[in-house]
């Protein structure tokens, strides 16, 4: 099981990566970097949320785990 602290970090950085994604594409098809900057803003911390409970709902489950197969 990762701690806690490691579960935001993944989130974090994988929001980073996806927040200036989110502002490429948002400035290409809306020609605004301020519409673009507030749509991967909004997308960024609803993402940072979403992942770490999706993260910390599959941490208790054991189902597919290598350690849990039979031998």
């Amino acid at each position: 099981m990762d701690l806690k602290k490691r579960t935001i970090v993944k989130a974090l950085t994988w929001q980073v990566i996806g927040f200036f994604m989110m502002v490429a594409i948002g400035y290409v098809t809306t020609g605004s970097l301020n519409a673009a900057g507030g749509m991967a803003f909004i997308a960024c911390v609803t993402g940072i949320l979403t992942y770490v409970l999706h993260e910390r709902i599959w941490q208790r489950i054991s189902w597919g785990r290598l350690s849990d197969l039979p031998d």
